[in-house]
Protein backbone atom coordinates (compact mmCIF):
# COMPACT_ATOMS: atom_id res chain seq x y z
CA UNK A 1 0.00 0.00 0.00
CA UNK A 2 1.83 3.16 -0.91
CA UNK A 3 0.99 5.63 1.96
CA UNK A 4 2.37 8.82 -0.63
CA UNK A 5 2.05 10.67 -3.65
CA UNK A 6 4.29 12.38 -5.66
CA UNK A 7 2.77 15.77 -4.78
CA UNK A 8 3.91 15.24 -1.00
CA UNK A 9 6.97 14.15 -1.95
CA UNK A 10 7.82 16.87 -3.70
CA UNK A 11 6.81 19.09 -1.29
CA UNK A 12 8.17 17.97 1.09
CA UNK A 13 10.97 17.98 0.04
CA UNK A 14 11.08 21.96 -0.87
CA UNK A 15 11.04 22.08 2.87
CA UNK A 16 13.95 23.80 4.51
CA UNK A 17 15.17 24.34 7.88
CA UNK A 18 15.17 28.08 8.94
CA UNK A 19 17.94 29.92 7.83
CA UNK A 20 20.59 30.69 10.57
CA UNK A 21 21.97 33.77 9.21
CA UNK A 22 18.73 35.62 8.77
CA UNK A 23 17.99 34.89 12.16
CA UNK A 24 20.81 36.12 13.33
CA UNK A 25 20.50 39.01 11.43
CA UNK A 26 17.17 39.80 12.58
CA UNK A 27 18.12 39.71 16.64
CA UNK A 28 21.08 41.45 15.91
CA UNK A 29 18.63 43.97 14.10
CA UNK A 30 16.02 43.86 16.95
CA UNK A 31 19.16 45.08 19.87
CA UNK A 32 19.94 48.17 17.66
CA UNK A 33 16.17 49.45 17.26
CA UNK A 34 15.52 52.31 19.52
CA UNK A 35 13.77 50.62 22.27
CA UNK A 36 15.33 48.42 25.19
CA UNK A 37 16.96 44.87 24.17
CA UNK A 38 14.26 42.21 24.67
CA UNK A 39 11.24 44.45 25.04
CA UNK A 40 8.77 43.16 22.85
CA UNK A 41 8.98 39.93 24.72
CA UNK A 42 7.75 36.63 22.07
CA UNK A 43 7.27 39.60 19.40
CA UNK A 44 10.64 39.91 18.52
CA UNK A 45 10.64 36.11 18.92
CA UNK A 46 7.99 35.92 15.98
CA UNK A 47 10.31 37.90 13.90
CA UNK A 48 13.30 36.62 14.41
CA UNK A 49 11.99 32.86 13.04
CA UNK A 50 9.84 33.99 10.23
CA UNK A 51 13.37 35.39 9.44
CA UNK A 52 14.57 32.19 9.52
CA UNK A 53 11.88 30.82 7.16
CA UNK A 54 11.91 33.34 4.39
CA UNK A 55 15.80 33.58 4.64
CA UNK A 56 15.95 36.85 4.48
CA UNK A 57 16.08 39.81 7.12
CA UNK A 58 13.88 41.84 7.24
CA UNK A 59 11.07 39.06 6.11
CA UNK A 60 8.34 40.02 3.42
CA UNK A 61 5.42 41.71 5.42
CA UNK A 62 3.01 38.94 6.28
CA UNK A 63 -0.19 40.58 4.34
CA UNK A 64 -2.43 39.95 3.06
CA UNK A 65 -3.45 37.33 4.28
CA UNK A 66 -6.15 34.38 3.80
CA UNK A 67 -7.82 32.18 5.89
CA UNK A 68 -8.97 28.35 4.43
CA UNK A 69 -11.78 27.10 6.21
CA UNK A 70 -11.37 23.49 5.62
CA UNK A 71 -14.76 21.50 6.44
CA UNK A 72 -15.73 17.84 7.43
CA UNK A 73 -17.43 15.28 8.77
CA UNK A 74 -16.90 12.37 11.19
CA UNK A 75 -17.85 9.08 11.06
CA UNK A 76 -17.19 8.67 15.02
CA UNK A 77 -20.44 11.20 15.33
CA UNK A 78 -22.34 7.91 15.40
CA UNK A 79 -20.64 7.01 18.93
CA UNK A 80 -22.37 10.02 20.13
CA UNK A 81 -19.92 11.93 21.43
CA UNK A 82 -21.87 15.23 20.84
CA UNK A 83 -25.14 16.41 21.32
CA UNK A 84 -24.66 18.63 17.68
CA UNK A 85 -26.67 16.66 15.17
CA UNK A 86 -23.71 16.21 12.31
CA UNK A 87 -25.55 18.49 9.66
CA UNK A 88 -25.03 21.65 11.50
CA UNK A 89 -21.67 21.36 9.78
CA UNK A 90 -23.07 21.74 6.65
CA UNK A 91 -25.18 24.54 7.86
CA UNK A 92 -22.23 26.80 9.38
CA UNK A 93 -20.55 26.31 5.98
CA UNK A 94 -23.54 28.31 4.46
CA UNK A 95 -23.33 30.56 7.43
CA UNK A 96 -19.85 31.12 6.58
CA UNK A 97 -20.48 31.85 2.90
CA UNK A 98 -23.16 34.35 4.14
CA UNK A 99 -20.98 35.81 6.08
CA UNK A 100 -22.64 35.65 9.50
CA UNK A 101 -20.64 33.67 11.39
CA UNK A 102 -17.61 34.85 13.73
CA UNK A 103 -14.92 33.69 11.55
CA UNK A 104 -16.70 36.24 8.98
CA UNK A 105 -16.41 39.06 11.57
CA UNK A 106 -12.81 38.54 12.66
CA UNK A 107 -11.61 38.49 9.14
CA UNK A 108 -13.08 41.67 8.41
CA UNK A 109 -11.52 43.20 11.32
CA UNK A 110 -8.17 42.17 9.84
CA UNK A 111 -8.76 42.41 6.47
CA UNK A 112 -8.61 38.54 5.57
CA UNK A 113 -10.00 36.97 2.66
CA UNK A 114 -12.14 33.71 3.68
CA UNK A 115 -12.02 30.74 1.62
CA UNK A 116 -14.22 27.48 2.37
CA UNK A 117 -13.11 24.03 1.39
CA UNK A 118 -15.57 21.26 1.04
CA UNK A 119 -13.46 18.55 1.64
CA UNK A 120 -15.99 16.05 3.03
CA UNK A 121 -18.71 17.15 4.13
CA UNK A 122 -21.73 15.04 4.17
CA UNK A 123 -23.89 16.68 2.31
CA UNK A 124 -24.38 18.16 -1.39
CA UNK A 125 -23.30 22.18 -0.78
CA UNK A 126 -25.04 24.26 -3.48
CA UNK A 127 -22.35 26.10 -5.69
CA UNK A 128 -21.59 29.82 -4.22
CA UNK A 129 -19.25 32.50 -4.31
CA UNK A 130 -16.14 31.56 -1.97
CA UNK A 131 -16.81 27.86 -1.55
CA UNK A 132 -13.83 25.72 -3.09
CA UNK A 133 -15.50 22.16 -4.33
CA UNK A 134 -13.23 19.45 -3.40
CA UNK A 135 -15.23 16.71 -1.55
CA UNK A 136 -13.08 13.57 -0.85
CA UNK A 137 -15.74 11.53 0.85
CA UNK A 138 -18.53 12.32 2.23
CA UNK A 139 -17.46 12.19 5.75
CA UNK A 140 -14.80 9.74 7.62
CA UNK A 141 -15.58 5.80 8.68
CA UNK A 142 -16.27 5.68 12.03
CA UNK A 143 -12.64 5.57 13.87
CA UNK A 144 -13.48 2.91 16.39
CA UNK A 145 -14.88 0.05 13.91
CA UNK A 146 -12.16 0.68 11.21
CA UNK A 147 -9.69 3.37 9.84
CA UNK A 148 -11.11 6.81 9.50
CA UNK A 149 -10.17 6.96 5.52
CA UNK A 150 -8.33 4.83 3.11
CA UNK A 151 -4.75 5.63 1.96
CA UNK A 152 -6.53 6.85 -1.05
CA UNK A 153 -8.62 9.69 0.63
CA UNK A 154 -6.11 11.12 3.04
CA UNK A 155 -3.45 11.24 0.12
CA UNK A 156 -6.35 13.56 -1.76
CA UNK A 157 -7.36 15.69 1.53
CA UNK A 158 -3.59 16.34 1.98
CA UNK A 159 -2.95 16.96 -1.70
CA UNK A 160 -5.96 18.93 -1.33
CA UNK A 161 -4.72 21.58 1.32
CA UNK A 162 -1.22 21.42 -0.98
CA UNK A 163 -2.94 22.89 -3.60
CA UNK A 164 -5.02 25.32 -1.56
CA UNK A 165 -2.25 26.67 0.17
CA UNK A 166 0.10 26.91 -3.47
CA UNK A 167 -2.93 28.86 -5.25
CA UNK A 168 -3.22 31.36 -2.30
CA UNK A 169 0.23 32.24 -2.26
CA UNK A 170 0.06 32.44 -6.19
CA UNK A 171 -2.80 34.80 -5.49
CA UNK A 172 -0.07 36.97 -3.76
CA UNK A 173 -1.23 36.12 0.18
CA UNK A 174 2.30 36.72 2.42
CA UNK A 175 0.16 34.76 5.55
CA UNK A 176 -2.32 31.89 5.87
CA UNK A 177 -4.35 31.04 8.39
CA UNK A 178 -5.91 27.77 9.46
CA UNK A 179 -10.07 27.70 10.13
CA UNK A 180 -11.75 24.48 10.35
CA UNK A 181 -15.41 23.04 10.67
CA UNK A 182 -16.89 19.64 11.58
CA UNK A 183 -19.07 18.41 13.99
CA UNK A 184 -17.12 15.72 16.18
CA UNK A 185 -14.17 16.94 14.92
CA UNK A 186 -12.68 17.13 18.61
CA UNK A 187 -12.59 13.89 18.92
CA UNK A 188 -10.36 12.74 15.96
CA UNK A 189 -8.27 15.71 17.27
CA UNK A 190 -8.37 14.16 20.71
CA UNK A 191 -7.12 10.65 19.46
CA UNK A 192 -4.70 12.71 16.95
CA UNK A 193 -2.43 13.96 19.67
CA UNK A 194 -2.70 11.41 21.98
CA UNK A 195 -1.24 9.05 18.93
CA UNK A 196 1.32 11.71 18.27
CA UNK A 197 2.11 12.46 22.31
CA UNK A 198 2.30 8.98 23.78
CA UNK A 199 -0.60 10.70 26.33
CA UNK A 200 -3.51 9.37 27.76
CA UNK A 201 -7.57 10.10 26.25
CA UNK A 202 -8.07 11.53 29.65
CA UNK A 203 -5.57 14.12 29.03
CA UNK A 204 -6.27 15.35 25.78
CA UNK A 205 -9.97 14.81 25.54
CA UNK A 206 -11.63 17.97 25.63
CA UNK A 207 -15.51 18.94 25.76
CA UNK A 208 -15.69 20.04 22.66
CA UNK A 209 -18.65 21.88 22.24
CA UNK A 210 -19.64 21.79 26.25
CA UNK A 211 -20.75 18.86 26.45
CA UNK A 212 -21.77 17.59 29.99
CA UNK A 213 -19.34 14.68 32.18
CA UNK A 214 -21.55 12.12 31.06
CA UNK A 215 -20.83 12.38 27.60
CA UNK A 216 -17.24 13.68 28.31
CA UNK A 217 -16.62 10.27 30.24
CA UNK A 218 -18.02 8.73 27.27
CA UNK A 219 -15.61 10.53 24.82
CA UNK A 220 -13.03 9.49 26.41
CA UNK A 221 -13.64 5.66 26.20
CA UNK A 222 -14.43 6.46 22.59
CA UNK A 223 -11.12 8.04 21.99
CA UNK A 224 -9.50 4.99 23.97
CA UNK A 225 -11.20 2.68 21.36
CA UNK A 226 -10.04 3.99 18.63
CA UNK A 227 -6.10 3.96 19.60
CA UNK A 228 -6.62 0.41 20.80
CA UNK A 229 -7.93 -0.84 17.62
CA UNK A 230 -5.34 1.32 15.67
CA UNK A 231 -2.73 0.79 17.80
CA UNK A 232 0.28 -1.14 15.28
CA UNK A 233 0.40 2.04 13.03
CA UNK A 234 0.57 4.17 15.83
CA UNK A 235 3.41 2.39 17.54
CA UNK A 236 4.89 2.11 14.49
CA UNK A 237 4.64 5.79 13.23
CA UNK A 238 6.34 6.71 17.21
CA UNK A 239 9.29 4.29 16.22
CA UNK A 240 9.98 5.59 12.77
CA UNK A 241 9.72 9.19 13.11
CA UNK A 242 13.18 9.79 12.11
CA UNK A 243 13.51 7.25 8.83
CA UNK A 244 12.58 7.08 5.46
CA UNK A 245 9.63 5.54 6.47
CA UNK A 246 8.20 8.57 8.23
CA UNK A 247 6.12 10.09 5.81
CA UNK A 248 4.12 7.00 5.04
CA UNK A 249 3.33 5.68 9.10
CA UNK A 250 2.36 9.07 9.62
CA UNK A 251 -0.26 9.45 6.80
CA UNK A 252 -1.46 6.08 8.33
CA UNK A 253 -2.05 7.20 11.72
CA UNK A 254 -3.28 10.16 10.26
CA UNK A 255 -5.96 7.60 8.15
CA UNK A 256 -6.57 5.57 10.82
CA UNK A 257 -8.41 8.11 13.78
CA UNK A 258 -8.43 11.64 11.91
CA UNK A 259 -10.39 13.71 9.70
CA UNK A 260 -10.89 14.82 5.59
CA UNK A 261 -10.02 18.52 7.38
CA UNK A 262 -7.09 17.34 9.18
CA UNK A 263 -5.32 15.77 6.19
CA UNK A 264 -6.19 18.72 4.57
CA UNK A 265 -5.22 21.07 7.43
CA UNK A 266 -1.79 19.36 7.44
CA UNK A 267 -1.39 19.22 3.26
CA UNK A 268 -1.71 23.50 3.97
CA UNK A 269 0.58 23.80 6.70
CA UNK A 270 3.38 21.54 4.58
CA UNK A 271 2.03 23.95 1.38
CA UNK A 272 2.78 26.85 2.85
CA UNK A 273 6.24 25.69 4.79
CA UNK A 274 7.46 24.36 1.27
CA UNK A 275 6.93 27.85 0.25
CA UNK A 276 8.35 29.91 3.00
CA UNK A 277 5.12 31.57 4.05
CA UNK A 278 4.25 31.80 7.51
CA UNK A 279 0.73 29.95 8.87
CA UNK A 280 -1.09 31.16 11.74
CA UNK A 281 -2.71 27.96 13.44
CA UNK A 282 -5.81 27.98 15.31
CA UNK A 283 -6.92 25.89 17.98
CA UNK A 284 -6.84 22.02 19.25
CA UNK A 285 -7.98 20.88 15.16
CA UNK A 286 -4.91 22.86 13.56
CA UNK A 287 -2.63 21.76 16.22
CA UNK A 288 -3.54 17.87 15.54
CA UNK A 289 -2.73 18.28 12.01
CA UNK A 290 0.27 20.27 13.05
CA UNK A 291 1.29 16.89 15.19
CA UNK A 292 0.86 14.81 11.72
CA UNK A 293 3.10 17.64 9.99
CA UNK A 294 6.43 17.72 12.47
CA UNK A 295 5.84 13.37 12.66
CA UNK A 296 6.18 14.09 8.53
CA UNK A 297 8.58 16.71 8.24
CA UNK A 298 9.70 18.13 11.82
CA UNK A 299 11.04 21.41 10.00
CA UNK A 300 7.56 22.72 8.41
CA UNK A 301 7.02 23.47 12.21
CA UNK A 302 8.99 26.44 11.60
CA UNK A 303 6.35 28.28 9.23
CA UNK A 304 3.92 27.66 12.11
CA UNK A 305 2.97 30.22 14.39
CA UNK A 306 0.47 29.41 17.59
CA UNK A 307 -2.29 32.15 17.46
CA UNK A 308 -4.04 31.33 20.20
CA UNK A 309 -4.11 28.52 23.33
CA UNK A 310 -7.51 26.99 23.33
CA UNK A 311 -9.95 25.66 26.15
CA UNK A 312 -9.74 22.29 24.68
CA UNK A 313 -7.45 19.96 27.03
CA UNK A 314 -5.38 18.66 24.64
CA UNK A 315 -3.94 21.94 23.07
CA UNK A 316 -1.47 22.81 25.63
CA UNK A 317 0.11 19.86 25.66
CA UNK A 318 0.09 19.53 21.66
CA UNK A 319 1.84 23.32 21.69
CA UNK A 320 4.33 22.59 24.34
CA UNK A 321 5.24 18.86 22.25
CA UNK A 322 5.76 21.26 19.09
CA UNK A 323 7.75 23.95 20.92
CA UNK A 324 5.32 26.99 20.06
CA UNK A 325 3.88 30.08 22.41
CA UNK A 326 0.73 30.99 21.79
CA UNK A 327 0.28 34.63 21.34
CA UNK A 328 -3.10 34.77 22.56
CA UNK A 329 -4.91 32.95 25.61
CA UNK A 330 -8.38 33.92 26.03
CA UNK A 331 -10.29 30.76 26.93
CA UNK A 332 -11.31 30.56 23.16
CA UNK A 333 -12.96 27.28 21.87
CA UNK A 334 -14.85 27.99 18.78
CA UNK A 335 -12.43 27.14 16.28
CA UNK A 336 -13.36 27.99 12.60
CA UNK A 337 -9.97 30.27 12.36
CA UNK A 338 -11.09 32.88 15.16
CA UNK A 339 -8.21 32.90 17.56
CA UNK A 340 -5.45 32.82 15.22
CA UNK A 341 -7.14 35.41 13.43
CA UNK A 342 -7.31 37.90 16.19
CA UNK A 343 -3.37 37.11 16.56
CA UNK A 344 -2.64 37.81 13.13
CA UNK A 345 -2.07 41.35 13.28
CA UNK A 346 0.51 40.53 16.04
CA UNK A 347 2.16 38.67 13.68
CA UNK A 348 1.98 41.17 11.32
CA UNK A 349 3.21 43.88 13.93
CA UNK A 350 6.26 41.88 14.80
CA UNK A 351 7.79 42.28 11.29
CA UNK A 352 6.59 45.52 10.81
CA UNK A 353 9.09 46.44 13.31
CA UNK A 354 12.20 45.24 11.57
CA UNK A 355 10.83 47.27 8.62
CA UNK A 356 9.87 50.60 10.05
CA UNK A 357 11.00 50.79 13.78
CA UNK A 358 14.54 53.24 13.24
CA UNK A 359 17.81 52.39 14.77
CA UNK A 360 19.41 54.18 17.55
CA UNK A 361 22.14 55.12 14.95
CA UNK A 362 19.65 56.36 12.06
CA UNK A 363 17.20 58.39 14.79
CA UNK A 364 20.37 59.94 17.06
CA UNK A 365 18.85 58.11 19.98
CA UNK A 366 21.56 57.60 22.83
CA UNK A 367 21.97 54.40 23.47
CA UNK A 368 21.75 52.79 27.12
CA UNK A 369 25.33 52.62 28.99
CA UNK A 370 27.29 49.39 29.31
CA UNK A 371 28.83 48.95 32.79
CA UNK A 372 32.55 49.22 30.91
CA UNK A 373 31.56 52.44 28.79
CA UNK A 374 30.63 54.08 32.27
CA UNK A 375 32.92 57.03 33.57
CA UNK A 376 32.71 56.44 37.18
CA UNK A 377 31.16 59.44 37.78
CA UNK A 378 27.81 59.72 40.04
Amino acid sequence: MTWTSELIRQTVAAIRPPDDAAMRAARMHQDRLTKPQGSLGMLEDVSVRLAGLAGECPPPLPVPAAVAIFAADHGVHAQGVTPWPQEVTAQMVANFLAGGAVVNAFAGQVGADVTVVDVGVAAELPEAPGLLPRKVAYGTADMTEQPAMTAEQVLRAVETGIEVARDLVSAGNRCLVTGDMGIANTTASAALIAACTGLAPGEVTGRGTGIDEAMHNHKIDVVAAALDRHAEPIRAMRGQLHDHGRVGRALEVLAAVGGLEHAALAGFILGAASRRVPVVLDGVIAGAAALIVAAVEPDAVAACVAGHRSMESGHAATLVHLGLHPLVDLELRLGEGTGALLALPLVQSSVRVLHEVATFDSAGVTEKQLDGQRDGSA
